[in-house]
């Protein structure tokens, strides 16, 4: 019986160290104060990151959840607590209430690009169309990615604009660039 335990006990330590260990040898990016790793979906990551609680309330009242968690691969542009706290106000409010999921499920899905797109391709196709690079959203709509020195931009339709503050933040279905701004499509109606 002892050395059950002790074969019990010697597997667990073991299954503990490997586990650690692998994590610990991922590539994990600190966002908000709490690690990204690329082993974990969009949402597993984001609801862990304090900067990002507004966007993961959001992202629940949309019923947008079992879209993020799936395979993808999905480019999300994904907006900080201080990107939502600069809308009117009222507005993160007004968005999250039930009747107006649809108006929420679509400023969400314009931050998000199918496929995985990295920091380096957004830059070889912004140079690419000369400075500019259009790119169709999730939502229908479409985003242009810009340089401004070192630092790459997303715009929105209607002039708005975002600075990418941490790219390159790698996960199972995709990848996150954190941006310092909400991007709005253009009023459909």
């Amino acid at each position: 019986m002892k050395t059950l335990n002790f074969l019990k006990a010697t597997v667990l330590v073991f299954s503990i160290f490997i586990s650690q260990n692998f994590l610990a040898q991922e590539k994990s990016k600190m966002v908000g104060g709490a690690e990204m790793y690329p082993s974990k979906n969009i949402v597993e990551n984001a609801v862990n990151s304090k900067d990002h609680t507004t966007l993961v309330a959001a992202v629940k009242a949309a019923d947008l959840v079992d879209v993020l968690t799936s395979e993808g691969p999905f480019t999300v542009f994904a907006p900080t607590n201080k990107a939502f706290n600069m809308l009117p106000e009222g507005t993160v409010s007004t968005l999250l209430m039930a009747d107006n999921k649809m108006k929420l499920q679509i400023i969400l899905k314009y931050h998000v690009v199918a496929g995985k797109w990295n920091a380096k391709e957004i830059i070889a196709l912004i140079k690419k169309g000369k400075g500019k690079a259009a790119i169709k959203t999730v939502s229908g709509g479409t985003i242009t990615a810009w340089m401004k020195g070192k630092n790459v931009y997303i715009s929105d339709e209607n002039g708005g604009k975002a600075k990418v503050t941490i790219a390159d933040v790698n996960q199972s279905n995709g990848v996150i660039h954190v941006i310092d701004a909400v991007l709005l499509p253009r009023p459909t109606m």
